[in-house]
């Protein structure tokens, strides 16, 4: 097996794990009876320190190499969930459940990324459409196995143990996969390339990374405000059961997992493709907040997830095309910790939750709306200047 599909075992093993305890958080919070105030500033509390954790590998990817980051997104959370487990106390499951650094945004390929991900694939190979394929192939391969999650979340209504143990049962499952992850990165080959030195980051790579991190924050504050507590909002407002929800967010992953399959088959403009699945995602958010009816809030976040497919691997491309090769990791790294930190809204959320069902995915949708267009606005310049350029014979 070559290098390339270690790396997609890897996050299909990693996407089974990670998307069981998205979504799985919440509902395992509530069941210690913790309320949807005292959730959403948990998930602050992880939001704020995976922001810190993704930077700090980030810039240690440039140092060292982005596999051995890798690695370590996978070591650190594994090792958390045993402590998640080891006891019902929340004075010691609530720390853990942050420095699991899991419990972020259920998204359909959400165990695809981890700190040195994007910038191994800028590393490795340098044209667009190459990394868009590659990125749609990871993609695809994650929100498939992603799907594993949901269906472990189903598996919660047969287990024999009892509310709690099932879910202490299945977390210990899903910190067993991260462990495989990182062995599976171990035989994965990263080509050399320029080590960063003492600097931060070229003027050139931060004056286009400002770009992404306007729009990211944007956009993040909106997907903050809506999807960490989802699976909690289709448990208060549709009554729906861990097997239900499982349901949904299986269908979610399989429906990103074809999305990121059909963005490698489509050769059109990266740019204008990111922007308007942004846009389209914040779109499909506020139509939810609306729905009378669980199959069809569920049935759109299921389109919402083909519709990300789309987009993840086109917007992963554009956010490195005016980064010098030595930021990747830093660069990569500040663009996530600023979507990270806009995620801490996610505080408030629970907050909205007790005031309105709609209100969390009414708010957010606008803003992720509004973040797609400024993405477009902001980087269009350069679009227009590249499609200027003379070709050469």
């Amino acid at each position: 097996m070559d290098s390339f599909n270690w790396l997609l075992l890897s996050r299909a093993l990693r996407s089974v794990g990670i998307m069981f305890v998205t979504i799985s958080s919440s509902l395992y919070l509530s069941t210690l009876g913790l309320s949807p105030v005292i959730i959403g500033l948990v998930f602050l509390g992880m939001t704020g320190y995976i922001a810190g954790f993704s930077l700090s590998l980030g810039m240690l990817g440039d140092r060292i190499g982005y596999k051995k980051s890798l690695i370590l997104g996978d070591l650190v959370p594994a090792i958390a969930l045993i402590l998640l487990i080891s006891t019902r106390n929340p004075v010691i499951v609530i720390p853990s459940a942050i420095v699991t650094g899991l419990g972020g945004t259920a998204g359909g390929a959400r165990g695809a990324f981890s700190p040195g991900l994007t910038a191994l694939i800028a590393r490795n190979w340098r044209e667009d459409q190459e990394r868009v394929k590659r990125m749609g192939r990871l993609t695809s391969v994650s929100a498939l196995a992603g799907a594993g999650g949901g269906i472990l979340l189903s598996f919660h209504d047969y287990l024999p143990f009892g509310n709690v143990n099932d879910f202490r049962f299945l977390f210990a499952v899903a910190s067993g996969l991260l462990f495989a992850s990182a062995l599976c990165i171990l035989r994965v080959e990263e080509r050399k390339g320029e080590r960063k030195g003492s600097r931060f980051m070229r003027k050139g790579s931060l004056k286009y990374v400002s770009k992404i991190i306007a729009s990211n924050t944007l956009s993040g504050a909106g997907v903050g405000l809506a999807i960490p507590l989802l699976p909690l909002w289709f448990s208060l407002r549709f009554h729906a059961s861990p097997l239900v929800i499982g349901a949904i967010f299986t269908g979610a992953s399989l429906s990103t997992s074809l999305g990121s399959y059909v963005a490698t088959r489509i050769s059109g403009n990266a740019l204008r493709l990111a922007s308007l699945t942004r846009i389209m995602n914040g779109g499909f958010l506020i139509a939810m907040a609306v729905s009378p009816f669980l199959p069809l809030a569920g049935a759109l976040y299921v389109i919402r997830g083909f519709n990300a497919g789309v987009g993840m691997p086109n917007r992963t491309a554009v956010n490195v095309r005016g980064v010098s090769e030595d930021d990747f990791g830093t660069a990569s790294s500040l663009q996530g910790v600023a979507t990270r930190l806009s995620q801490m809204s996610s505080g408030a959320s629970g907050y909205l939750l007790e005031e309105s069902f709609a209100l969390p995915l009414e708010i957010g949708g606008v803003a992720q709306t509004l973040g797609g267009i400024l993405y477009y606005a902001l980087l269009k310049e350069r679009e227009e200047r590249k499609e200027e350029r003379p070709k050469t014979v």
